[in-house]
C-alpha cells in the first residue's frame, strides 16, 4: 500500500494518500499583490509573474504551487521555508516559461517563494509571494491498495482509508476514478464514512491493466476538509488463481487459469474455534510473523513467534499459514481441524523445506482468492479484510454514492 503524501504512511498491509485545497492564480507583477499600477510604461517591464497561491495565503495547495509568467521569461526562482530558510528545489520548464517545487510541499507548512522574469525588451520585473499550505486539520488524506505498479491477483480491490470521516461521498468518489483494460465495469462500495473500495461483478480479468486516477486535490470532503492529491497508479492483473477450502474433506484444491494444479492437504479451524466460509482475499504475505492469542482476544491460547509462510485472509486475524508445531505422530492436515480459525498447511520451522506451505506461499499473489466452504462458521463479512466479494453485485451497486457510472 502506498501513500503519496509525505507526512503519512498507510495501514491494510499493502497500501497510497489522498489531499487537497488549491487556490486560484493570482498575477503578481513588480510588488507583493501582483499590482504594478503607477509605473512608467516607458521603464516597466510587459513581464507578468503568476504566483498559484497568492501572497498571504493560507490552504494552498501541496501539489499545484508554482510560478508562470505571461509575455515574458522567467529568470530565476527561489523557494524556502519561511522561518527556517531551507531550500525547496525545483524545476523550470523548457522556455522559462513556467516553474514548480519537484516534491509535493508539506502540509501546514509557510513557504516563500521570490521570481524575476524578463520581457522581450530585456527589461525586469520581481514579484514574492508568501503562503501557507492546507493543514492536516483541514485536509485528509486517503491511504490506498494496491501500489503503482504492483501485479496481484483476481480478487484485488481497489480500497480507499481516509483518515477523517467523509460526508460528501459523492464528491470524493466522483473524483477518484477506476477503468480496468480489460472493459469491466468499476464501481465504489463505502463501507461507512472512511473506507471506499472498487470492484468490478466478477473478478479481474486475468492479464488485464487497472488504472486508478485520483483527483482530490482541493475536493471538500466534509465541512471545512478538503483532499490534497492528485495522482494517477496502474497495477497489472497476473494469472488467475482461485483456491478452494473444504473443511469437510480438510483439503484445498488450487485452481489457475481454469485448471486444477495442486490438491493440498489442510487443517482448518479445530470445532470450538471454527473457520470463517466465504471468499477471501490475500491482503499480507509474511514469509514469517509472530501470532500471539492476546492480539485476537483470545487469552494466552498461543503465541508462536516464527509462524512461517503466512498469508492474511481478514482483518479480524484469519491467515493461510505453515505449521511446524503439530503433532508429529498425528497429523491433523486431510484428516481434522485442529486450529483456531486459521488455514494451516504443513511446513518445518524456517520455512524453506520443500513444503505443501511453501508451495502455496512461493505460487500466491497479493490479490489471490481463498474459498472456505463447508465451515460451520457463518460467512465472513464484506469488510473483514478485502472481502467484498462475499456481497451481491445489487448490494455493492446500492452502497455507492454515485451509481453505477
Amino acid at each position: 500500500m502506498t501513500t503519496p503524501d509525505i507526512a503519512a504512511r498507510p495501514a491494510l498491509g499493502a497500501c497510497a494518500v489522498l489531499m487537497v485545497g488549491a487556490l486560484g492564480l493570482t498575477a503578481c507583477g513588480g510588488d507583493s499583490d501582483g499590482k504594478s499600477e503607477g509605473k512608467d510604461p516607458a521603464t516597466s517591464s510587459a513581464a507578468e509573474i503568476v504566483f498559484s497561491a497568492k501572497n498571504g495565503s493560507a490552504g494552498a495547495s501541496i501539489n499545484k504551487t508554482g510560478v508562470k509568467v505571461s509575455d515574458g521569461t522567467l529568470t530565476g526562482v527561489k523557494m524556502t521555508v519561511a522561518g527556517t530558510g531551507q531550500d525547496v528545489p525545483g524545476s523550470m520548464a523548457a522556455g522559462g516559461g513556467s516553474w514548480k517545487p519537484r516534491e509535493q510541499l508539506e502540509r501546514g507548512t509557510k513557504y516563500e517563494i521570490d521570481a524575476t522574469a524578463k520581457d522581450s525588451d530585456g527589461k525586469s520585473v520581481t514579484a514574492r509571494s508568501v503562503f501557507t499550505t492546507v493543514s492536516k486539520a483541514n485536509s485528509f488524506v486517503g491511504t490506498y491498495t494496491p501500489d503503482d505498479g504492483a501485479t496481484v491477483g483476481v480478487g484485488m480491490p481497489v480500497s480507499f482509508s481516509f483518515d477523517k470521516a467523509i460526508s460528501d461521498k459523492k464528491a470524493v468518489q466522483s473524483h477518484i476514478t477506476v477503468s480496468s483494460s480489460g472493459g469491466q465495469q468499476v464501481v465504489g462500495h463505502w463501507f461507512g464514512a472512511q473506507r471506499l473500495d472498487f470492484r468490478p461483478q466478477e473478478y479481474w480479468k486475468a492479464g488485464s491493466k487497472v488504472t486508478m486516477k485520483i483527483d482530490l486535490d482541493g475536493v471538500e470532503g466534509a465541512n471545512g476538509l478538503t483532499g490534497v492529491q492528485e495522482k494517477t497508479v496502474s497495477f497489472t492483473v497476473g494469472r488467475s488463481q482461485v483456491s478452494t477450502v473444504d473443511a469437510d474433506t480438510q483439503t484445498m484444491k488450487v485452481v489457475r487459469d481454469g485448471t486444477t494444479v495442486k490438491t493440498v492437504p489442510i487443517s482448518t479451524g479445530s470445532p470450538e474455534f471454527t473457520t470463517y466460509n466465504g471468499q477471501m482475499v490475500i491482503s499480507e504475505k509474511y514469509k514469517k510473523i509472530r501470532m500471539d492469542s492476546r492480539t485476537v482476544a483470545l487469552a494466552n491460547a498461543y503465541d508462536i513467534p516464527d509462524v512461517p509462510d503466512a498469508m492474511r485472509l481478514t482483518r479480524s486475524g484469519t491467515f493461510i499459514h505453515g505449521n511446524y508445531w503439530y503433532n508429529q505422530g498425528n497429523p491433523p492436515f486431510g484428516r481434522t481441524g485442529t486450529s483456531h480459525g486459521c488455514v494451516g498447511l504443513r511446513d518445518v520451522k524456517g520455512g524453506q523445506a520443500d513444503t505443501p506451505a511453501k508451495w502455496f506461499y512461493d505460487n500466491s499473489l497479493i490479490g489471490d482468492v481463498v474459498i472456505v466452504k463447508n465451515s460451520p462458521d457463518k460467512t465472513v463479512a464484506p469488510d473483514n479484510g478485502l472481502n467484498g466479494w462475499n456481497m451481491s453485485w445489487s448490494e455493492w451497486v446500492a452502497g455507492s454514492a454515485t451509481g453505477t457510472s
